[in-house]
């Protein structure tokens, strides 16, 4: 499965993903960018986060994995399975 595409291509945009613990893990700031039109996905995503994680104190559910950027090289990166990419479009999305 790892030998797949690590690029999903969704309304023409890209969202990189990557095979880890037998599942798939996409970027959330990637999912984000696509769903919002943000031109700051990264800062949209780090409000999200301070708004509704650290403020609750809530468990965060997503990891860091190294992705490949736009530069060629591979940095850590905030990702999300599936089902948690889900609940964190319900939190944008409110």
């Amino acid at each position: 499965m790892e030998s797949d595409k690590a690029l999903v291509v969704f309304q023409g945009k890209e969202i990189r993903r990557e095979w880890h613990n037998n599942e798939w893990y996409f970027s959330v700031v990637d999912v984000i960018e696509v769903l919002t039109d943000s031109p700051t996905p990264r800062q949209y995503w780090g409000k999200v986060k301070d708004r509704e994680f650290e403020e609750l104190e809530l468990s965060p559910i997503w990891i860091q994995l190294k992705l490949l950027s736009a530069d060629g090289k591979k940095y850590l990166t905030d990702c999300a399975n599936t089902e948690n990419m889900f609940r964190i479009i319900e939190l944008i999305n409110n």
